[in-house]
């Protein structure tokens, strides 16, 4: 069938929505048609960083309709709504003991351009293969993926706001309910107040953790940490992070987040640990230089990488939206909206702070 998706030639290029071919479900995949789908920082390293084969459409925080399902599928029928996660092959250690983000195939699966048979089903008109993103591309009107990247959702909710659960806020709110699973009265900081940072204060809230510190340089951003669930909030542009930090926690936090990447600021977050706390790096980033001995082992902490909020999307993403559904989880908060053809203004806001959530709409 013929498509419309946001593609990009090669490493670095601007994004053109341009119209393709879109292959039939095979067994055990789902065609859908995307309503929405949000934009997320990991879009733009498919588009700049060379992390993915090119061509490749992009999108994975997609939204839709279930029109057709391949043989063997069980868990969707056509009509569903549903939300588009990342790729897990379900067979390995990681996936069947409850943690597909740490699946032994997720960087092929997601990255590799390709479904797990090894090719892509969008394709252009003379049939040339364009890469696949996250196994489904969902800033496209249809996409083909597999049934493990689908979840089916309740209708009774706007099904523009939801495809960000799939990945950006599903990554923060299950770093902490998930992955750290704090208990209530302790503390945690959160470096980096955009859409993954303020998921993670939103979940720190619904815990009931007696300090939920926020860090980051846009008072804009702070303001809103604030409102949803920060105890306190520290612009690091104009104060020391650090003291302010020791100052309301002597002995250090208990946790702490990254959702950054920047080398700096990963330094400040391990020093901002109590001893025998622990970092979760969730952020994209570069080399850091660490002493192991002072920066470590002689405070017994521990550094983490955590890949979705090392979530089971089937489960959390519906227990997402029953929060959210109680008043306990408002990320709508988060959330602009901006039409197909306007995606690179999207991308412009998110990136100056204007924006924490864009969502391109799809489905006009």
């Amino acid at each position: 069938m013929d498509i419309k998706t946001a593609y990009v030639k090669e490493q670095g290029a601007s994004i053109e929505i341009i119209e393709a071919s879109l292959d039939e479900p095979k067994t055990s995949e789902v065609l859908v048609e995307i309503v929405a789908s949000g934009i997320c920082h990991t879009d733009l390293a498919g588009r700049d960083g060379g992390v993915t084969p090119y061509p490749v459409a992009l999108g994975h925080e997609g939204a839709g309709i279930v029109k057709k399902v391949g043989f063997g599928v069980t868990s969707v029928e056509i009509g569903d709504h549903v939300v588009l996660g990342f790729s897990s092959c379900g067979h390995c250690d990681s996936c069947l003991t409850g943690h597909p983000g740490m699946c032994f195939h997720f960087n092929d699966l997601n990255f590799g351009g390709h479904l797990k048979d090894g090719s892509s089903r969008i394709h252009f008109h003379d049939g040339q293969e364009i890469s696949s993103f996250f196994g489904q591309s969902s800033l496209s009107t249809y996409v083909v993926a597999d049934e493990r990247n689908v979840v089916k959702v309740d209708k009774d909710v706007d099904l523009r706001l939801l495809g960000p659960l799939g990945c950006g806020i599903m990554t923060g709110s299950g770093t902490v309910l998930n992955f750290l699973k704090p208990q209530f009265g302790q503390s945690l900081v959160i470096f980096g107040t955009g859409g993954v940072g303020l998921s993670a204060i939103m979940a720190a809230k619904i815990v009931g953790l007696n300090h939920i510190i926020a860090v980051d340089i846009f008072d804009n951003r702070l303001q809103l940490a604030k409102e949803l669930g920060a105890t306190e909030v520290i612009n690091s542009k104009t104060d020391d992070a650090i003291s302010l930090i020791k100052s309301l926690c002597p002995n250090g936090v208990d946790y702490a987040i990254d959702t950054t990447g920047v080398p700096a600021v990963f330094k400040t977050a391990i020093d901002s640990l109590k001893f025998g706390g622990q970092l979760a790096a969730i952020g994209i980033g570069g080399d850091v230089t660490l002493n192991i001995m002072g920066d470590i082992l002689s405070e017994a902490k521990t550094i983490s990488g955590v890949v979705e909020g090392d979530s089971v999307p089937q489960i959390f993403i519906p227990q997402l939206i029953n929060y959210y559904k109680k008043g306990l989880f408002p990320f709508d908060k988060l959330i602009k909206f901006y039409d197909f053809q306007d995606i690179d203004t999207a991308i412009t806001d998110s990136l100056s702070g204007q924006v924490i959530k864009p969502i391109v709409l799809i489905k006009s």
